[in-house]
């Protein structure tokens, strides 16, 4: 049997990434945006019917994880996902309930 060494870092970057992730609403903006690119706040809050502070929390926290990236225009914020092999770990948890 082969001996892998994985460094720690990469250890803790990929778990910091999975609690990013193991919120539902976190979860739910993920597929939101998977499903539509980019979207501004309002889309999303709107879309997910939730307060925008509550979208505006879990956005940050998404993107400070590096799970999303955002940029400006105007007056306006658009989110997307960095990676959408994201969507795919989902995806494949959802089909270890089956």
């Amino acid at each position: 049997m082969e001996h892998i060494v994985i460094s720690p870092e990469k250890l803790e970057l990929a778990a910091s990434k999975l609690r990013a992730i193991s919120h539902p609403m976190r979860i739910a903006i993920i597929e939101l945006l998977a499903a539509n690119i980019r979207m501004s706040v309002t889309q999303i809050y709107e879309g997910l019917n939730i307060e925008q502070a509550t979208a505006s929390h879990h956005l940050n926290i998404l993107k400070n994880k590096g799970i999303l990236q955002s940029h400006r225009e105007g007056k306006k914020i658009f989110y997307n996902l960095k990676n959408l092999v994201l969507t795919e770990i989902i995806d494949c948890i959802n089909r270890c309930n089956d």
